[in-house]
């Protein structure tokens, strides 16, 4: 089957502000030509790791249709260059234009943690009404949102965008570009700390969001947070006036009247504005099933059927590096090692969250739970002190031994009573092999780490001691 057109060359024309003396017709937007598909548009990027220019005939030979450019291209390929002043800029306007020829409503989703999954069951539930375009993988920053904007079909009925930031305003740029019908707030945390004074400049740069809001918009905030009030504050003040909150407190607009939580997931009876549910969530952990009932609230403010919707939640499954459950086979008739792979991020409050997950799970017969941590980065002068801080959440969770890697998790691992220090090392790389010399069949093992801990190398090794042919990846 033919895919369908994404762009042709008078919108293409018209959302650059530039003449095209050829036709063109793409049916995709790539930045990356080792994924780049036949048909794409290849945007030529120049960041700190390379220059997408670099890579302009290695497009074509992988099928590029045309290429947007900021630089004077010679040679075969020079026709299906569309050459503007800046690329990314390029891009940012494509964005625009293609949000504007679409009736689509949109969502966008911020917060220190819990985005990337709350956005991932907004699109499981929103596609069961109609065509719902979302942002892949962690698609969140100054090329990720403008990338997903452009990539949007214009018959979609939803979009659904993540929002993140390192820095103050980075946020307002990318609300902007979105203009989001309804903006979700999930958490307040001490991510990224070292770029800020404070947890509330946290607070402030993620309320940013509530900038871009469409008329009539409404903001959804997680009212668990200790700065639930600065944030109803800021939307306030930008004349936001359809605010509904979520949590565990009986007084917010969206919140559970019982929970039952395990490690196979938890079920869950809730209130979304003033509309009682009940639905069950494959994925394991009480902060999954608060930001559920986000998930729940924007559907009901887009006017769609509550129950359906509780029913589709069933569907959202962990993802690689954000709780995704592996078992491995290390010996025939036992039973299996369980990874929970949580090496795509980490901060202190998501450290803590993971720790009673991990809880959860029950050892099969002489396995104990391991935990396997990396660095949280960004932290800033108090991060050794941060991490240090999880030794007893970590003991809490009754945790049986505890392997480290980075200087900053140095500090927790002496922290650690001897009987629960398995080991530390410099980096994951070297930590690989200590691991995979530790673990037995029946053990529960969670692994998690800032991304640039790269912990996912652990995974990998564990993964690696399988004696069949593939690991199986639970629910």
């Amino acid at each position: 089957m033919t895919k369908a057109p994404l762009w042709h060359t008078n919108d293409l024309s018209n959302a650059l502000a530039v003449d095209i003396n050829q036709d063109i017709e793409v049916t995709g937007i790539s930045i990356d030509t080792r994924t780049l598909k036949n048909g794409d548009l290849f945007v030529a990027l120049k960041g700190e790791a390379g220059d997408g220019h670099d890579y302009i005939d290695t497009a074509f030979k992988a099928g590029a249709a045309a290429a947007l450019v900021h630089k004077d291209i010679d040679g075969d390929h020079a026709d299906k260059c569309v050459k503007v002043n800046d690329s990314l800029d390029g891009l940012q306007n494509l964005a625009s234009f293609s949000r504007d020829r679409c009736d689509a409503l949109r969502i966008g989703v911020t917060g220190s943690a819990g985005k990337t999954g709350t956005k991932e069951m907004l699109h499981i539930v929103f596609e069961a009404f109609g065509k719902t375009h979302h942002s892949i993988k962690s698609y969140n920053n100054h090329w990720g949102v403008p990338l997903t904007l452009a990539r949007m079909p214009q018959d979609s009925k939803f979009g659904i965008f993540e929002m993140g930031m390192n820095h103050a305003g980075e946020i307002s740029h990318l609300t902007n570009m979105v203009k989001p019908n309804i903006a979700i707030i999930t958490s307040i945390l001490p991510v990224h700390i070292e770029f800020f004074d404070s947890e509330e400049s946290i607070a402030k740069a993620k309320a940013e969001i509530f900038e871009g809001l469409a008329k009539n918009g409404t903001a959804i905030i997680n009212a668990d947070t200790p700065h639930f009030d600065l944030l109803k504050k800021t939307a306030t003040d930008l004349g936001v006036e359809n605010i509904v909150a979520f949590g565990e407190d009986a007084e917010c607009d969206a919140y559970p009247t019982d929970l039952k939580l395990s490690s196979d997931g938890t079920k869950v009876t809730a209130k979304i504005l003033g509309e009682k549910v009940k639905f069950k969530l494959a994925i394991p952990g009480k902060h999954i099933a608060i930001n559920a009932l986000a998930v729940l609230s924007a559907i009901k403010i887009a006017g769609l059927d509550v129950q359906k919707a509780a029913k589709t939640l069933s569907e959202a499954e962990p993802i690689e590096g954000r709780g995704k459950r592996i078992e491995v086979t290390l010996e025939d008739g036992k039973p299996p090692l369980t990874i929970i792979d949580e090496s795509y991020n980490a901060n202190p409050g998501a450290m803590r969250a993971a720790f009673k997950v991990l809880e959860m799970f029950e050892p099969k017969a002489e396995g104990r739970r391991i935990a396997i941590l990396g660095d949280m980065l960004e932290l800033g002068p108090k991060g050794p002190a941060m991490h240090a801080e999880l030794a007893n959440p970590l003991l809490h969770a009754k945790t049986d031994v505890v392997f480290t890697c980075g200087p900053q998790m140095e500090a927790l691992f002496e922290t650690l009573p001897p009987p629960w220090q398995g080991g530390h090392e410099k980096d994951s790389l070297s930590l690989c092999d200590v691991v995979k010399h530790a673990v037995a069949p029946g053990d529960i093992v969670l692994v998690k780490g800032s991304l640039g801990s790269r912990m996912a190398y652990i995974v990998e090794a564990l993964q690696s001691l399988n004696i069949n042919a593939s690991s199986q990846e639970v629910a």
